[in-house]
């Protein structure tokens, strides 16, 4: 059985959908539940399923992303994770903490990657006129929104549709991905999952 830590910054809705998918003969289950805010909403619903949960705020580091990803790792560390899934989690890592990871840290991204990487991406894709947009789950790598791809979902970008309305949309699509990709991920098997 793989162990999972997840890392958060909000209200934690990827998080919630990947732990619910963690049961029966899923080949994984959620051991921690980590956020840089400790009001993050989500850190509320992990306990409430039972995850044990940590925060290290981030704003008493300053700039020194190292004093605060040490921290951090102390919490990590001490549960012991084979997978570290990045779930809506707002800050970027330094190479030296991916490195740690290498191989067994993923994320999710709400753009269909190599477009978009960064933020506003479904403000860009409407920009661009884009006919179509969705979400990514990768590998994390030292360069930011950029390791092999895990699996794309895709939505229609439909006429009237705001930033807003488009990140909705692609949020449904989030919560299906990111559970179908974690459990093909922890089975061994990296093939891509398309929806």
């Amino acid at each position: 059985m793989k162990r999972v830590a997840l890392l958060i910054s909000g209200g934690g809705s990827n998080m919630v959908a990947l732990v619910r998918s963690m049961t029966g003969d899923h080949p994984a289950r959620a051991v921690l539940v980590a956020s840089n805010d400790p009001k993050a909403g989500g850190l509320a619903k992990a306990a409430e399923m039972g995850i044990a949960t940590a925060a290290v705020d981030h704003k008493p580091f300053g700039k020194d992303r190292g004093a605060f990803e040490a921290a951090l790792l102390q919490h990590i560390e001490a549960a012991e994770p084979d997978i570290l899934c990045l779930a809506g989690f707002m800050r970027v890592l330094t190479p030296g903490f991916v490195s740690r990871f290498e191989g067994r840290m993923l994320n999710i991204h709400p753009s269909l990657l190599p477009k978009y990487p960064g933020l506003h991406t479904h403000q860009r894709a409407l920009d661009a006129g884009d006919t179509q947009a969705g979400c990514t789950v990768h590998e994390v790598t030292a360069v930011l929104d950029d390791g092999p791809l895990l699996g794309q979902a895709r939505v229609p970008v439909l006429p009237g549709d705001t930033a807003d309305t488009l990140a909705a949309r692609v949020l449904v699509q989030e919560h299906r991905l990111y559970p179908a990709v974690l459990r093909r991920y922890a089975a061994g098997d990296r093939t891509p999952v398309v929806l």
